[in-house]
Formats: structure tokens, sequence, C-alpha cells
């Protein structure tokens, strides 16, 4: 796995698993906050952040989710690498369909950025970034804590009125965020790159029945934590929405699709559905990256060509009791 190692690009550095054959995931590199506090060195102001995302990644699928959410889009711009990744690392390609040109400094790879931000930087380079145009340095590119800061940060900028961390329940949201990332969110990855059949057997067995778990949930609640929608329900948005078309096959988490769930399939189409999310999502970019981006998987780099999900399809989910915020509350025909 290619990487920064004192600020030099390595292409021979970073293994993504272990000697047992399980997958290591390493942690990000920048950490710091955007704070609504007056002593706050990143202080939340419009026009002031930029984001750093790929449509194909789920981490930063879920930074997109948020920022459309709360009605950011005007107060932090986007810059969109393209889906494939190649030995260079995520790279800038404006003239290919829904991507972009670096908007902040023309740069051609986004590890430009960070060194950047740290001349001597070591760590991989990934999606979201989230960089202040100010300081000229990268905050935080930790999706789970980016996507809390543009949701309890921003309202003072933000054009919708919309709380994902409600006080009350807090402690849930954290809780259901915990519980499904090693199972779900990187339970897939897992699968996907395990080399040894232990360690596959193990994640896919974790997976199923952690899918298992919040489907029998979703029964009788509307979103992971009540009758409320929160960050818990992006968190399992942007690993639903790529599961069939991605993670069945291509990471051999075939025992079975997320269309054949009772309840996480209309739980997915509700979240679809959800003013502002669909266009979120893109497809296209989804399918390139996974099937072409990792040889060691899908040596040939062939596209799986479906399945062709319905997710305008109705959910009934309304039945349920709760729903989204009410400046959400609208059919995504409406956007």
């Amino acid at each position: 796995m290619n990487m920064l190692v004192d600020g030099e690009w390595r292409t021979d550095t970073y293994e993504t698993t272990g000697e047992d054959g399980s997958f290591d995931r390493q942690e990000t590199s920048f950490r710091d906050w955007v704070q609504d506090e007056p002593d706050a060195r990143f202080q939340p102001e419009a026009g002031r952040y930029h984001l750093y995302v790929s449509y194909a990644c789920p981490w930063a699928h879920r930074t997109l989710v948020m920022r459309a959410l709360k009605g950011l889009e005007d107060a932090i711009s986007v810059s969109v690498v393209d889906p494939y990744r190649g030995e260079d690392g995520w790279q800038f390609t404006p003239e290919k369909d829904g991507c972009t040109r670096d908007h902040c400094h023309g740069a051609d790879y986004l590890r430009e950025l960070y060194v950047e931000a740290d001349s001597d930087v070591t760590g991989r380079v990934t999606v979201p970034v989230l960089w202040d145009t100010e300081d000229e340095t990268i905050v935080n590119n930790e999706s789970k804590e980016v996507m809390r800061m543009l949701d309890t940060e921003f309202d003072d900028v933000a054009t919708r009125d919309v709380d994902l961390y409600p006080e009350g329940l807090q402690d849930d949201v954290d809780r259901v965020i915990e519980a499904i990332y090693e199972p779900i969110n990187n339970g897939v990855y897992r699968a996907g790159f395990a080399t040894k059949q232990e360690p596959y057997d193990e994640a896919v067995t974790d997976l199923f029945d952690a899918l298992e778990h919040w489907d029998d949930v979703l029964a009788d609640q509307r979103y992971l934590a009540g009758d409320q929608l929160t960050e818990a329900d992006i968190a399992m948005f942007t690993t639903l929405i790529r599961f069939d078309n991605v993670y069945h096959t291509h990471f051999m988490c075939n025992v079975q699709q997320i269309r054949e769930y009772d309840n996480l399939w209309p739980y997915l189409r509700d979240l679809y559905q959800t003013a502002g999310v669909a266009a979120t999502v893109n497809m296209d970019h989804i399918k390139e990256h996974y099937y072409t981006t990792h040889p060691d998987v899908n040596p040939h780099r062939i596209i799986a060509r479906g399945p062709d999900l319905d997710l305008e399809a109705p959910h009934n989910r309304d039945e349920l009791p709760g729903g989204p915020p009410a400046a959400l509350a609208k059919s995504t025909a409406d956007d």
C-alpha cells in the first residue's frame, strides 16, 4: 500500500494485512477540531473550510451526506478526486465526469496537500480531508470526527435546522456508531482484504451476525438509535448503499444481499429518499473505484454490471413512530 513517509511518497511501505492474513486499518494523521468557541484555533466560518472527498469512499461519503443534510453547501466548498486510485494515490482529473480540479491549490494529487500541511508527514493519504483555507493546513482527516464537526459546530452558517446528535440521545448515538464500526463499516474490508481463510470467516460471521441484529432492531423502530435520524444512520447508510453493488461481490460478502433483508432494505431506501441524500450517491464512481483499484482482489479490473436497485421504491417506514427533522421531511423529487 502506498503512503507518505517523512513527507516522501513511497509505494512499498504499508501492508494492509498482517502475518495472520487479517486486515489492519491505519490510524488517521490529522485530528484537530473546528470548535464554536471564542479561543478555538479553528472556528466555524462560512467560506473558510474546504472538503476533499471521493464519491467512491464510504468514509468521505459520510461527510458529504452531513454537509447536505445540514445545508452547508454554500459554507463549505468541495473538491472531488478521481474514483480510480493508482500508484500515485488519489488524483484530480477534472476532465472526468463527476470529478473536479483541486479548487484550493491546483494540485495534481491529494498527497501534495498532506505535505503542504506537514512537510514531514508519515501516513496514508485518505479522504475525507477538511482543509482550512485561512491557516493553509489540514484540520482533520478522520471521517467520524469531521462528520461530528459538521453536525455540531456549524449551526450558525447552516441553512437547515438539523441536529443529528441531539441531547438525550448522544450516548445512544455514540454507542451505535461504535457497535456498527468493527463488524459492519470495517467488517466488509476485513472480509475483502483478508488473505487467509480464518480471518475472512471471522469477518464474514461478524458482519452478517451484526446485519441480522440491526435488521431485527429496525423491525420496531425507524432508525438505529430510536425514532430520530442521527449520525449513526449516516454511518450505516454509506456502507449499506455500497453493499449489493460492491461488497457482496468484490469483497466476497455474499451470504446475503441487503435487498433480501425485511427491514434493512426499506430502511436503506428511507435514508436514500431523505432530502439531499440521493444527490451524494454516485454509483458509477463507487463501482469504478472498488473494481479497478484493488488488483490483488480483482486483477483484471472488470467492473461487475449489476444489480440495478430501485432505491426510489416506497419504503413504508413512515408507518413507524418518528421521522426525519422537519427541515428534511420532503421527497428527493423536491430537491
